[in-house]
């Protein structure tokens, strides 16, 4: 990062050419120590939703060990960086080489399949290792998030149960099942009802789960989208875990990424051209404002000025440099009436999918980075100190694994 200013005193220097992205570490450090001391379980963050390396550091300098990877090439990303993490290889389609080189070079042992191929591929490309934790990934309903991820991942519930048969006699360490509820879920059942229907087929397959997954989608606050307290995601769950039909010592798991970094960064950019109620700026669907133009979501915004303005708020439509013109985000963004060309906006909780998302298409999509300590933004980590509740002991399976099937 350049330096270490606020927002504001970007006006006191000449703007860069293009946009400015604003790093927040102290926002990331406040979102992991809150998962490592209120999620009843361990917390891997997903790399994909922001791999910058001040977001790693300061999820490191918290306390975070565990990381879920996408690909070799962000398991390449922490294994260099910290040796001693842990790494979990959750996309549950890999090429061989992807495999292999993750296995081999990174030593990534647990591995997401969601068919009998890819299992046969991860056995193939490991060796036929002894020490691999193999975790099955589920198709479970999206009701809820704002962006479902329903279509292109997990097993039928139907074909579950011999998938994690074949998977339990393949695995001689661990075996895991793993689901998604969807982007940005805003309802704190979703991972309940996830849950049951996993234990569901769980029981018929008969077999022993020594992990469970419950994924990402735990919510940020945005315009328009305030989720429920994060602590009662962390108590559905919880609770939810506790009536699974697993081993006694299961371990449980979760893969937050947009929860730990979307209130850390934001994006300062430069009307270009005002007409009417729309604003032409130096950023986009092809930088950092990926889900607010594809997915029309709305993101707090506010105008920077030396003084500012007395006008009233008025909504605005936004549209990025380049030639496309899916290159629009509706909102609406709401700004003074008076806003005009050269003046700047900062556009807020972009930590996730912000930057990570950015290509170079007509030549723009470089960005500047700063560091702010600052939190202007609404955020699920308050000063509120309620706890996870406190829940019976339960009944599990034994602790003995089964016999091959």
């Amino acid at each position: 990062m350049d330096s270490v200013l606020s927002p504001l005193e970007l006006t006191a220097r000449e703007a860069p050419d293009g946009p400015v992205a604003i790093a927040r570490p102290h926002r990331v450090r406040a979102a992991a120590e809150w998962f490592l001391a209120n999620f009843p379980g361990e917390t891997f963050y997903a790399v994909k939703a922001n791999p910058s390396e001040w977001v790693l550091e300061a999820l490191w300098g918290a306390g975070v060990r565990s990381f879920d990877v996408a690909s070799d090439n962000e398991a390449a990303l922490v294994a260099r960086k910290f040796p001693a993490a842990q790494l979990a290889f959750m996309h549950p389609v890999k090429s061989r080489r992807a495999i292999g080189r993750a296995f081999h070079d990174f030593g990534v042992k647990t591995f997401a399949l969601d068919s009998e191929d890819e299992l046969n591929k991860i056995l193939a490309e490991t060796g036929f290792a002894k020490d691999l934790t193999l975790v099955v990934r589920f198709a479970v309903s999206g009701d809820g998030a704002a962006y479902p991820l329903t279509r292109k991942f997990g097993v039928t519930p139907e074909e579950a149960p011999s998938l994690l048969r074949k998977t339990r006699q393949a695995s001689e360490e661990m075996l895991g099942v793993s689901f998604h509820v969807g982007s940005q879920c805003m309802r704190t059942d979703a991972y309940r009802t996830a849950m049951d229907g996993v234990n569901r087929a769980i029981v018929e397959a008969g077999v022993l789960v020594d992990v469970v997954d419950v994924g990402g989608g735990f919510p940020a606050i945005y315009p328009g989208m305030t989720p429920p307290p994060m602590i009662e995601y962390a108590n559905s769950i919880k609770q939810g875990f506790e009536e699974m039909f697993v081993a006694q010592n299961a371990k449980l798991w979760a893969e937050p990424g947009r929860a730990l970094v979307a209130e850390a960064g934001s994006t300062v950019t430069r009307v270009e051209l005002r007409k009417g109620d729309a604003l032409y700026l130096n950023d986009g669907a092809f930088g950092t404002l990926f889900d607010a133009t594809h997915l029309n979501w709305a993101f707090p915004a506010k105008l920077l000025r030396e003084k500012p303005s007395r006008a009233k708020l008025a909504p605005f439509r936004l549209y990025g440099p380049t030639c496309d013109s899916m290159d629009a985000a509706a909102g609406p963004f709401m700004l003074p009436a008076d806003i005009q060309e050269g003046d700047l906006i900062e556009i807020g909780s972009l930590g996730a999918y912000g930057t990570a998302m950015g290509t170079r298409f007509n030549g723009f999509g470089e960005t500047v980075t700063i560091e702010s300590k600052d939190a202007p933004w609404p955020s699920m980590y308050g000063e509120a100190t309620a706890k996870v509740v406190a829940m019976p002991k339960r009944r599990r399976a034994t602790t003995k694994k089964p016999k091959p099937v």
